[in-house]
């Protein structure tokens, strides 16, 4: 039996088991009750601990974002929820981020990343239990591929809490947990019903939201039963680049006029690919009697014009486009954020079966449609298309073929791009109480797929209706627009051929998850003179799978072969990508014991109380092994108010399934192979190493140096990249030691303060990485330098040619590089250290009313990321004189705080005021400044993304029974602006940094809510 016919017998199995249990109702996984409200640290903690009843979670740094503050965040979607939490690093997986490849995740996404440890360092459970991962991966800043949890499929009109553990929990929860973990927690046990309609829209923008839910419950059997309901429905409108100034233009020069950058490179992103096509010539192409060997199609006007054609264009003898000429692509009004249609369903039920026994369950579904325009489609190195000499257009007279070396399909116009999401939940289990033990067991199945639909263009029927010979075919050699030259193609090709050569490209990827878990606790298990001993074990067993199936055109199954025999991809901007399948099956058990060991009642001097937990939890993976952490946990109560809390973990991220499994793709980047540079200055052809790679004088008496610069010293040389079945998990220790402080001596009148803070850091080892080309032919060069080689480095065999390079310089002769391996490998370590301050404020008052704050402070102290050995090799090299100082070694590395997606200070501050049916909310949110190192002036140094601080403001009025009757009974009317003084985000090199801020300012709102 195959692998994936088993998994379908497993997950019938688990889907007809869920579902029998499921028949039975059910509620949340938690006990606490929905209307209880935190007044202090032992009762707002309820994630970190498997011990129902314990208060050892004292000890533990838990951030619980309540209904409340969700409404004065005032989120339109999940991402949106998640940027507002201060511990939560850049958002890399967020629907402005639109490639121009399916080879990222677009849609409706929204990615986790707490305290910036990076994506797949955060746990993610709804109502205590693991959430399947969003199945379409994304390249990190390590090139590799990573999966997340997608934020957008949490409906955040149906949360009744959030509960962030900020702390290392892989003894408690398993997998993932390295940052910590995020508890989602929906509203259940519901006995009424309530209908809500929101709309708003930001300023200045044609993007509007529309909000409904519904959401309730009733009572079966005189309440042995309850049977919950929540059902939300959005609709976004589509943001367009044209809406906003720092959207609408690639070329952003004239938005830094007088800060010193406006002259940078970086900030003109105009692309050479445009229309204004850019050819070389198979031979020797004559037209009018004069010959070109490459040529440029421009408007007639642009200097160097030789050759006129028709309707105001004219070729130009040169390869290279003038810069004014460049595709501003923006200007044609892409999507910014797509549009989106977005469907939530969830459905809670529990039954008592008899005094001992209860039956609970949930069922949930999410659905999102995306609707997106990006530009059209430009040419990639990656597919050599040659255009035959019988094409209508040929502008030669002798026909030769012609290779396309940069073009953009501006007469295509945008290019759709639809996305449709979709994930499913259900889960059915049993819970009681035995003997004063609390134990429970459920079965559950979930699913996340992803079908990503875009247009392209197929290489084999593109070349098809390039050689027809008749006005039918398509035309490369008509420029774009004459009066407009950088937007969209005013003559484009006719109308049957650009039909005949768009396909779709589809990419459909899928996750599975199944579990069964058994736990059982017991508060009190064994009796210590300060009180009971807790304990909680259980077992679970989990099965994972990830599929990623690619589209015929580009996974091998249909291939373009050129007319000089070359074969690639179908698709004329994109390389071949294999499909990729893995899965695997967990096993684990953990162990969980809290003590206290001092109580008040003892009276011990400045012991006025101490809890400890020891947790340990234990994993077998059915890919790459075992992997076992334990955990510590203490909180020592000096006084009364004032405690000090400690943990210490580790942890572990699971290589995810692409990062194991992914099939061989080949990728060509443009490589400096240093051996034969250095062979070169040797011999005198090169006087240092700055000249690698770039022209040099050619001595006469060698070889064709000016033929071997090009095809051996700098070429696209090819990366063949894979996963590796031999990747160890990433292992991580953290520690956390902090304060809590509720100051007893401040009068009740002036309300109850709690205020934290702690401090931590994160040391992780064997990060998942790529060592990269241009690095393994550094470490070729210096180990042939030292009579060795990079087994990496794969070379054809050694010519005559190469000989006589290497001749008499004492280094032993190379061939050409044919490809470079970098399988994905577990490289360099790195520490992140930070601390976490909260001030929370209730008063309440039979005068003015109740009043509450809470402030939420996030601070990185240390972010560095070390080298790995083979880069510290590399660095050991330079710092020795082997390796020349001007030779870069690529790769992240070093002090990483404040660059681009690391604010150095995050914090938010949310308010609130009711007094009889009024409530009135704040919310204010700060995020430090960045550098944005891709951008710098003439004197070197980096562009400085502004600080920003936005508020939101909102107030409701709730209508009683008795008001107005009708309609308006039991309602209330919210109006709220987010951002009220329209902030936009701060410049940076590409217009604005969107893994950290949205993109528009000011967002206004209004609802409606009746409960019936």
């Amino acid at each position: 039996m195959s692998h994936r016919t088993g998994r379908r017998t497993m997950r019938t199995a688990m889907l007809a088991s869920t579902a029998l249990l499921g028949a039975a109702f059910a509620t949340t996984a938690f006990a606490q009750d929905a209307s209880e409200e935190p007044t202090s640290v032992d009762e707002i903690v309820v994630v970190g601990s498997q011990i129902r009843g314990a208060k050892v979670t004292a000890a533990l740094p838990v951030t619980v974002i309540s209904e409340d503050d969700i409404i004065a965040a005032a989120p339109a979607s999940g991402d949106d929820l998640f940027r507002a939490i201060p511990q939560m690093g850049d958002v890399t997986f967020n629907s402005s981020y639109l490639p121009a490849t399916s080879n990222s995740a677009r849609g409706d996404t929204g990615s986790v990343n707490l305290r910036s440890l990076g994506i797949g360092n955060t746990l993610v459970l709804l109502n205590g239990r693991r959430v399947v991962g969003h199945p379409t991966s994304q390249a990190n800043e390590h090139l590799v591929p990573v999966l997340t949890y997608n934020t957008n499929a949490i409906p955040v009109s149906g949360l009744k809490r959030m509960e962030v553990l900020r702390d290392g929990a892989a003894a408690i929860y398993g997998a993932d947990a390295v940052a910590g973990v995020v508890n989602t927690v929906l509203r259940d046990d519901m006995t009424d019903w309530t209908v809500s309609a929101q709309y708003g829209g930001a300023e200045g923008t044609g993007m509007r939201e529309l909000n409904f839910s519904l959401y309730g419950g009733t009572d079966i059997q005189e309440g042995r039963g309850n049977v919950s309901l929540f059902f939300n429905y959005d609709h976004r409108d589509e943001l367009k680049t044209t809406d906003q100034d720092y959207t609408a233009s690639n070329d952003l020069r004239g938005l830094f006029a007088g800060t010193g950058f406006e002259n940078s490179s970086g900030l003109n992103g105009t692309s050479n690919l445009s229309p204004w096509g850019r050819f070389t010539v198979r031979g020797t192409g004559t037209v009018g009697g004069r010959n070109y060997s490459a040529f440029t199609v421009v408007p007639s006007t642009t200097a160097g014009c030789l050759t006129q054609l028709a309707d105001g264009i004219c070729l130009r003898n040169t390869a290279t486009l003038p810069g004014e000429l460049n595709a501003d692509t923006p200007a044609m009004g892409l999507t910014v954020m797509p549009e989106v249609d977005r469907f939530n369903l969830f459905v809670t039920g529990r039954y008592q079966i008899n005094d001992a026994v209860e039956a609970f369950g949930e069922l949930g579904g999410y659905r999102a449609k995306s609707q997106a325009y990006q530009e059209p489609i430009g040419t990639a190195s990656g597919v050599s298309f040659i255009i035959p000499g019988s094409n209508y257009y040929n502008p030669f007279t002798n026909d030769p073929q012609i290779t396309l070396t940069g073009y953009r399909f501006s007469d295509m116009g945008p290019i759709s791009v639809a996305v449709t999401n979709t994930q499913f939940r259900i889960l059915g289990g049993l819970r009681g109480e035995w003997n004063g033990w609390n134990w429970e067991s459920a079965l559950m199945w979930s699913e996340a797929s992803a079908k990503d639909v875009s247009d392209n263009i197929s290489a084999t029927k593109l070349q098809e209706w390039s050689a027809k010979n008749t006005p039918d075919a398509y035309n490369f050699f008509n420029g774009g627009t004459l009066g407009n030259v950088r937007v969209g193609d005013g003559t484009p090709s006719n109308q049957a051929a650009l039909d005949a050569i768009r396909v779709d490209m589809v990419r459909r990827t899928k996750t599975e998850l199944g579990l069964w878990d058994f736990k059982i606790s017991r508060p009190d298990i064994y009796q210590l003179p300060a009180g009971p001993v807790g304990i909680a074990a259980g077992i679970e067993l989990r099965t994972e799978s990830q599929l990623d199936d690619r589209d015929d055109r580009i996974d091998g199954t249909i291939r373009y072969t050129n007319l000089a025999g070359v074969v690639s991809s179908d698709l004329i901007n994109q390389s071949e990508n294999p499909d990729t399948y893995g899965e695997r099956d967990v096993f684990s058990a953990y162990l969980e014991v809290a003590a206290p060991l001092v109580s008040p009642d003892m009276g011990v001097p400045l012991v006025h109380n101490l809890e400890v937990q020891v947790a340990g939890r234990f994993e077998e993976y059915s890919d790459f092994g075992s992997v076992a952490k334990p955990k510590f946990a203490a909180a020592w109560d000096v006084v009364d108010g004032f405690r000090i809390r400690g943990s210490w973990a580790q942890g572990f991220r699971a290589p995810n399934l692409e990062q194991i499994n992914a099939t061989l793709i080949t990728r060509s980047n443009s490589s400096n192979d240093y051996i034969y540079c250095e062979a070169l200055i040797r011999r005198g052809a090169l006087s240092n190493m700055n000249q690698c790679g770039a022209s040099a004088p050619v001595p006469t008496g060698f070889v064709d140096y000016a033929s071997f610069n090009q095809n051996h010293v700098r070429k696209l040389t090819a990366e063949r990249r894979s996963g590796n079945p031999d990747l160890e998990p990433e292992e991580s220790e953290t520690l956390s030691i902090g304060l809590v402080i509720q100051p007893r001596f401040i009068p009740a009148e002036m309300g109850d303060f709690t205020i934290t803070a702690d401090w931590w850091q994160v040391e992780q080892t064997g990060m998942v990485g790529l060592f990269r080309g241009q690095n393994a032919l550094i470490l070729d060069y210096l180990l042939r330098k030292n009579g060795s080689s990079n087994p990496n480095v794969v070379r054809a065999d050694v010519t005559a040619a190469d000989q006589a390079i290497f001749a008499g310089t004492g280094l032993e002769a190379a061939g050409e590089v044919l490809y470079i391996t970098d399988a994905y490998t577990n490289q360099q370590p790195q520490t992140v250290e930070g601390l976490d301050l909260g001030v929370m404020w209730k008063l309440r008052t039979d005068r003015f009313g109740d009043f509450s704050a809470n402030l939420n402070v996030s601070h990185l102290i240390k972010y560095y990321l070390d080298m790995s050995p083979g880069t510290q090799m590399l660095a050991d090299g330079k710092a020795s004189g082997e390796i020349a100082p001007s030779i870069a070694i690529s790769g992240s590395m070093g002090d990483m705080i404040a660059d681009f997606g690391r604010p150095e200070w995050k914090w938010s501050l949310s308010t609130t005021w009711r007094k009889d049916a009024w409530t009135v909310g704040a919310f204010t949110q700060y995020i430090s400044d960045l550098y944005d190192d891709s951008l710098t002036n003439s004197a070197g140094d980096y562009w400085t993304v502004d600080s920003t601080i936005t508020a939101n403001l909102y107030t409701e009025y709730a209508f009683g029974e008795s008001e107005l009757g009708g309609a308006l009974s039991n309602s209330s009317v919210r109006v709220g602006v987010r951002n009220i003084t329209d902030e936009a985000p701060p410049l940076a090199s590409g217009g604005y940094v969107g893994t950290v801020y949205q993109p528009y300012g000011r967002y206004w709102y209004a609802s409606f809510r009746k409960t019936f």
